[in-house]
């Protein structure tokens, strides 16, 4: 049998226990025909919290889990109302693990394209290994406070964002001329309104 990667809705949080249920009841019922691989997409994150730089996985696509899937019957190919048979097996196995929603597109969904599964699994490993990615939470003219370095505690305006090195530029004030400073995401801390009227004055 043909099996196609298609997205499962899961209940958020959910998603790993309709991973596990999912693998333990292949092997346990003998559907290793019908479903193949699942995996949660997640991707490794750098994020400063309380001054201290660490990595945290986490899920790309909360609430959705990839499975391939041998879906569709080919043989038979539209059932009696003119939609495209099924294999009963499959659906009534994934409506019956915990968690599962259901299908993303309905109950006869798209399956994904190779590509789509490729950046998904390629970029995103779902093992976790590769290079942690810097979680992106910053934006061209956004307002700055450098936290460390040798420009600590200036405030300055973000120029340029690199989300996959986790890098930015800040133009800061340095003998009234500004300066651009290369800075990494958890070296520079945003400041609120109060704190930028504050700094102008």
């Amino acid at each position: 049998m043909v099996k196609s990667w298609f997205v499962l809705h899961t209940l958020t949080g959910q998603e790993n226990k309709a991973q596990r249920s999912i693998e333990a009841r292949v092997k346990l019922e003998r559907m290793e025909d019908f479903v193949g691989r699942c995996v949660i997409p997640t991707e490794r994150v750098t994020e400063k919290k309380d001054g201290k730089k660490r990595t945290i996985t986490k899920k790309f696509f909360p609430g959705y889990v990839l499975c391939e899937l041998a879906l569709y019957d080919e043989a038979k190919g539209v059932d009696e109302n003119g939609k495209k048979a099924i294999y009963e097996r499959t659906w009534q196995f994934l409506r019956e693990t915990p968690g599962v929603i259901g299908f993303v597109g309905g109950d006869r969904p798209m399956p994904l394209k190779q590509q789509e599964v490729d950046a998904i699994l390629l970029d995103k490993p779902s093992s976790g290994q590769g290079t942690a990615r810097p979680r992106v939470n910053f934006s061209v003219d956004e307002t700055v406070k450098i936290t460390d370095g040798a420009f600590m505690g200036l405030m300055g305006q973000i120029s340029m964002v690199d989300p996959d090195k986790g890098k930015l530029k800040v133009e800061v004030q340095v003998f009234g001329r500004k300066v651009p400073v290369d800075a990494e995401y958890w070296q520079v801390e945003k400041v609120s309104v109060e704190d930028t009227f504050e700094s102008a004055k």
